[in-house]
């Protein structure tokens, strides 16, 4: 057994939190301290530059794990050293991206906000990181904050570590106070509610991660292996493997074994090899072992698989990842308007997406493609050939993909979101969440009443006695369906909720969270003011006049709880007489605009949602509004 080297000049970090802890903003003052930007380029460097998509900067918040390098020059003098951070997402819903990122570091930076303290989420990612064995630092980020109660936020962190069952190493951690929009940070703690003070910089933070988070190890001499844990595509290079090294040197032009997840092994060439810097990969010689590295040249490579020595090849672990809790189904288009543009007739209005993608080939292609890099994702056929049931981890991460399809120009019909059950002995099990709600007092009685239509039941409960309560629900996945919407109305706003994953428990049996029914369009037409305002004392309305519809579009909500099929494009009778109402105008009141997690939400179970690159627009799987009456009595009457 060779002995174990340590290289020094390297760290790998990942940084976990909760969603809104601010992981993305310190990332952007390491890489600015860092000097990754000369002096000119900082005025043209964005916000969270971390969050490139266009949906991750609209929504902000990230969606992909991304890593960067940055080169921290030492204050004492010495050679430079490379840290690479790896940004994670805070969501749940993006499970697998965390999983990933921690496989390929040596240590977490966890923060936690010091007002919110940590909240589920922060449970999660740090559930992950206690299993791994890695050494943690705490970070208490946003000490600025008027609310801010630094002390109390130590203690439940360290409740929690005690709460996953950490072992003594694991909880002597360093403790590092931050206000990441400024860039500072500091070891003494400030008071609550001010930037720290002995301090300008973020260089504190720096030395303890060099500090804690050990150098990579490796045997010397001993063979390649290197672990798959992230793809991505460029135009030019095709699929781009990221890897961290963990033995050996990995060489550009250099001939490795490729050891797939069936079991064979091939060999490849290493056609191109890149390394991180900043925010751009820059070609590279070679890669030594705790380096974290990108290689071009294999194209139908997989995450989690291996790339070892050509003599003595020796495969590292697969990549798990949790089992998926949502499912939704994903088809092509079959509406009446397909392919056809925002209205439907004139050349203007085909022009706006210059390549549609309708076909059930094209839809099946890319969702093949979205498996590639997304781990937490599947895809298994239906019995219909133009539609698949796409599995995920919750309701945001498949309306996520849903909408990045839309912007590509694709046209699809999406089913209404269901809980993936599993059988254990005989019996139906599904997914259940644990659920942090923060209230105002006085919303405390509505929440607890939604819960109860739910089926959750209430775990603990605690008063900090600031007027806020915080509740802790066990609730089925299949009642936080459409949950958010209501939850916000009732609370006016002003209420945060957090869910995890917490396992499977016995089917809860039906929950009706809709109580209205549907009013649905019973032919193709343009939609009329005349026959909106007839209609809107009915229901609300979501379309407006000039709308296209057709049979069995749903254009509004009913007040009762059956459906109505309505003519919304009844035209006003004229006649040559004056009428005596004629100058008295009616006012429409304006229509709700859903959008596409709303219109998932909405969705009944005989309902789908139809998106189009120009519109979102609900209807019947059956159109024919005969049929469905027929299926709606034979239910009836068994």
């Amino acid at each position: 057994m060779a002995p174990s080297v340590t290289r020094h000049d390297i760290r790998n970090v990942a940084i976990v939190a909760h969603v809104d802890h601010g992981k993305t903003t310190i990332v952007d003052g390491m890489l600015k301290q860092a000097g990754a930007f000369a002096a000119h380029q900082l005025d043209q460097v964005d916000d969270r530059m971390m969050d490139s998509n266009d949906l991750e900067r609209e929504k902000g918040i990230t969606i992909l794990a991304k890593n960067t390098a940055v080169k921290y020059h030492p204050k004492d003098g010495g050679e430079p050293i490379t840290i690479n951070i790896i940004d994670t997402p805070g969501h749940a819903d993006f499970g697998g991206e965390v999983e990933r990122g921690l496989s390929m570091v040596d240590g977490v930076v966890l923060l936690v906000d010091a007002s919110e303290g940590p909240l589920p989420q922060t449970r999660f990612v740090l559930r992950k990181a206690l299993q791994q064995r890695l050494p943690i630092i705490l970070c208490i980020n946003k000490t600025d904050r008027p609310d801010a109660r630094i002390d109390e936020v130590v203690n439940e962190t360290y409740d929690l570590f005690l709460d996953l069952d950490a072992d003594e190493e694991q909880i002597e951690f360093p403790i590092v106070y931050a206000c990441g929009r400024d860039g500072v940070a500091s070891l003494t703690k400030p008071e609550d509610g001010t930037v720290p003070g002995d301090s300008d910089s973020l260089e504190p933070f720096f030395s303890t991660i060099l500090e804690h988070i050990p150098a990579p190890t490796y045997e010397e001499g001993a063979p390649l292996q290197a672990h798959v844990t992230n793809l991505d595509a460029d135009n030019f290079l095709g699929r781009i493997a990221l890897l961290r090294v963990h033995q050996g040197e990995l060489k550009k032009g250099q001939t490795v074994a490729w050891m797939k997840r069936d079991g064979s092994v091939a060999n490849v060439r290493i056609s191109e090899l890149m390394m991180t810097e900043a925010l751009t990969r820059k070609p590279a010689e070679k890669a030594g072992p705790g380096d974290i590295c990108a290689v071009a040249g294999i194209p139908d490579i997989m995450i989690g698989e291996t790339l070892a020595d050509q003599e003595n090849p020796v495969a590292l672990p697969l990549i798990t990842v949790d089992e998926p809790a949502i499912s939704m189904t994903i088809g092509t288009n079959t509406s009446p308007l397909v392919g056809r543009g925002g209205t439907g007739k004139g050349a203007d209005a085909k022009a706006a997406v210059k390549d549609r993608k309708v076909t059930a080939r094209q839809v099946k292609d890319r969702l093949d493609r979205e498996l590639i890099g997304n781990v937490s994702l599947r895809v298994l056929d239906t019995e219909r050939p133009d539609a698949w049931e796409v599995q995920g981890r919750g309701e945001l991460a498949l309306a996520i993909l849903v909408e990045q399809m839309r912007r590509e120009g694709y046209e699809l019909t999406v089913g209404k979101p269901q809980v993936v059950t599993k059988e254990v002995d005989g019996k139906v099990y599904e997914p259940v969440e644990r659920m942090t709600i923060d209230v105002p007092e006085e919303h405390m009685g509505a929440v607890t009443q939604l819960m109860g239509v739910r089926k959750g039941r209430m775990d603990n409960m605690s008063n900090h006695g600031s007027g806020w309560v915080r509740m802790e629900f066990v609730v089925p996945s299949r009642g936080l369906i459409g949950f958010r919407t209501e939850f916000l109305t009732q609370t006016r706003g002003t209420g945060i909720a957090h869910s995890i994953h917490e396992g499977h428990e016995p089917w809860f049996g039906t929950l009706t969270t809709r109580n209205n029914g549907s009013l649905v369009a019973d032919r193709a037409g343009a939609v009329t003011a005349f026959a909106m305002t007839n209609l809107q004392e009915r229901g609300v309305l979501f379309v407006e006049p000039g709308t296209e519809v057709y049979e069995g579009m749903i254009v509004g909500e009913n007040s009762r709880s059956d459906d109505m099929d309505v003519n919304i494009t009844k035209e006003k009778k004229l006649t040559n007489m004056r009428s005596s109402t004629a100058d008295v105008t009616e006012s429409i009141v304006p229509p709700r605009k859903l959008s596409l997690e709303q219109s998932l939400e909405f969705c009944r179970d005989d309902e789908c949602v139809e998106v189009t690159p120009e519109a979102i627009r609900i209807r019947k799987v059956n159109l024919d509004a005969r049929e469905r009456a027929r299926a709606a009595s034979r239910a009836k009457h068994g």
